[in-house]
């Protein structure tokens, strides 16, 4: 994020490049740089006859590279913005040639998402030679909770441990969406503390209720917390569906062979080989003393089951409550 901040500060600053090729699998950083050249490099004035936005799927490169050369009118610079680049991936590389000498009045901004292009190839060179060229990669599930943390930081906030999983489990990862959320925080706590309460209030889950709970209960052999959220879960079907509920436990239970698996069980490893937050560490610990081997290895079946089942394979007229009833009952009965 340190590198994004300090490309926006300079578009703010007006030290630009001619070229900015943004490309990969995370599309918020790409959408928040080229909002930030969108709102900051001419006037209101300006924009008029000097800032386009075009789209990959309605456009050639050949009328992309046209309208880079072409000068601005009454400004200093032109901003060409082209979004969903993608769908140009046949003929991208023909940028190359503009790239080698590109207009310097000219702006241009490609948004390629979900590609890259091989960084080792002539075209790659040359746009990091004569442009900014920035891959995003999206972060892996593990990564997110800390993300939150520092951006909430980076947005004079503060959050807490559970209120970041929390969000984690909520919103999953979606940047954009993560983002939004914080800002939707940011002004509703008024010294900007996001506590579970917060986050429960007002991005509409359950700090006692949900599935990081469920998980928690399950894995300390908590039985009655694990049917009060599954009552719960019955009483708000609409926030709690039984496939998003399986995924996590399959996930869990999978983590507890893995962990049975490993001969170095320290904290460091544990998250390493099971690509979990550090802080779930200590918890796969306490869930594999719960379930040995070849318990952990039946839930799996369990889990598969009533995952056939909630999708109406030899269980037509089960509610989806029954089922996750059903599972809990078979999981502490091992």
């Amino acid at each position: 994020m340190s590198q994004v901040n300090q490309v926006i500060k300079d578009i703010k600053n007006n030290k630009l490049y001619p070229i900015y090729f943004l490309s990969g699998d995370e599309p918020f950083y790409i959408d928040l740089i080229s909002k930030a050249i969108e709102n900051e490099v001419l006037t209101e004035d300006e924009k008029g006859f000097n800032q386009s936005v075009i789209y990959g799927n309605d456009v050639s490169l050949e009328d992309v590279i046209g309208m880079a050369k072409q000068f601005p009118m009454g400004a200093d610079r032109q901003v060409i913005i082209l979004k969903e680049a993608q769908h140009l991936y046949k003929t991208i590389d023909r940028l190359e040639a503009y790239a080698t000498n590109p207009q310097p009045s000219t702006v241009l901004v490609v948004n390629y998402k979900g590609k890259t292009i091989d960084k080792r190839t002539k075209f790659s060179k040359t746009l990091s030679k004569t442009g900014l060229f920035l891959e995003f990669k999206k972060l892996y599930d593990n990564q997110i909770p800390d993300w939150i943390d520092s951006h909430a930081r980076e947005m004079g906030m503060t959050i807490d441990t559970k209120s970041k999983f929390m969000m984690t489990e909520f919103l999953g990862s979606d940047l954009g969406r993560i983002h939004n959320e914080l800002n939707k925080l940011k002004v509703i706590s008024p010294d900007g503390k996001i506590t579970p309460e917060i986050v429960e209030k007002n991005i509409g889950i359950s700090k006692d209720y949900n599935n990081f709970e469920l998980r928690n209960a399950l894995e300390t052999r908590n039985a009655p917390k694990a049917f009060q959220i599954a009552k719960y879960f019955s009483e708000n079907p609409r926030d709690n569906k039984l496939l998003v509920t399986l995924g996590i436990l399959y996930g869990a239970f999978s983590n507890i062979i893995i962990y049975h698996t490993l001969a170095d069980k320290s904290q460091q490893n544990v998250a390493k080989e099971l690509k979990i937050h550090p802080f779930f560490a200590k918890d796969a610990s306490v869930a594999a003393k719960s379930y040995p081997l070849k318990k952990a290895t039946r839930i799996i079946s369990l889990l598969r089951d009533a995952d056939v089942k909630s999708k109406g394979v030899g269980a037509s007229n089960v509610s989806e409550h029954d089922l996750l009833n059903e599972l809990i009952v078979k999981i502490f009965a091992i």
